[in-house]
């Protein structure tokens, strides 16, 4: 079994994981992994149980995909925003009621506007979703937003309040959405649907340069990206050569 810091990574491709789903008699949730999860996972074991939790944990990021290739394991990579454009052309091509919830005020919204143009057939509905606790727990505008969606009946949940709020907000309200088929953490993709942010070119993203991208357009996000790209591959080969146990505190 595939694993970092005793986090199970499948690591499906993306043809695997779209038919695990339309084969699936339960919701499936879906984590995309990567570094920054995952030392969050290494951090707080409650998030690691709940990462533990989800159905299949997907390769996000370069960092990680490479790491596991490096220890023997030769998995796909399948981003979060990679796997929410293919369930998005899944849906239409299913005639499956979508929603989008979380991001900051307005931009799933706004992210449902765009959608809407490009996709005219889709049926889809946006929520706020209100401010969300470290645990998953929302508050009053959340709790109406998750009334509105029911009401939606859902195939496929996207849930944007970055980690690890939305993993916890999953496992506590999943059982509210019986219609579900699939529910994915996509952490800031409403951001790129709604035109707030840019994505990084394809090449810089086909050789594992999106961090650069980023801490060019952001460079407030420098400590985030230092753990990324410095500190997780360092933290995860010791923790192959010492007990878990024995890893110090990042």
């Amino acid at each position: 079994m595939k694993s970092i810091f005793g986090i199970p990574i499948e690591g499906f491709s993306m043809n695997e994981t779209l038919h695990r789903i339309d084969e699936a008699h339960e919701p499936m949730w879906i984590v995309t992994a990567n570094p920054e999860i995952l030392l969050a996972a290494r951090r707080d074991p409650a998030y690691a149980e709940t990462l533990r939790r989800a159905h299949m944990r997907l390769v996000d990021g370069f960092g990680l995909w490479f790491l596991l290739r490096f220890f023997g394991h030769h998995t796909k990579r399948v981003t979060g925003v990679m796997l929410a454009e293919a369930l998005i052309q899944e849906s239409v091509q299913q005639n499956w009621n979508v929603a989008f919830v979380g991001g900051a005020q307005g931009i799933a919204v706004a992210a449902a506007e765009k959608t809407r143009r490009v996709y005219p057939s889709i049926r889809l509905h946006a929520e706020y979703g209100g401010a969300v606790a470290s645990d998953g727990s929302d508050d009053a505008e959340g709790l109406e937003a998750r009334h509105r969606l029911q009401q939606c009946t859902p195939e496929i949940l996207f849930v944007a309040f970055g980690h690890p709020k939305q993993e916890q907000w999953i496992e506590k309200h999943l059982q509210e959405f019986p219609s579900v088929q699939a529910v994915i953490g996509i952490g800031g993709t409403l951001d790129y649907w709604a035109g707030i942010k840019t994505r990084a070119p394809t090449w810089m993203r086909s050789i594992g340069l999106e961090w650069m991208w980023r801490l060019m357009l952001e460079p407030k996000r420098w400590k985030r990206i230092w753990d990324a790209v410095v500190v997780f591959p360092i933290v995860a080969v010791y923790s192959r050569l010492r007990p878990i146990s024995t890893i110090p505190p990042s």
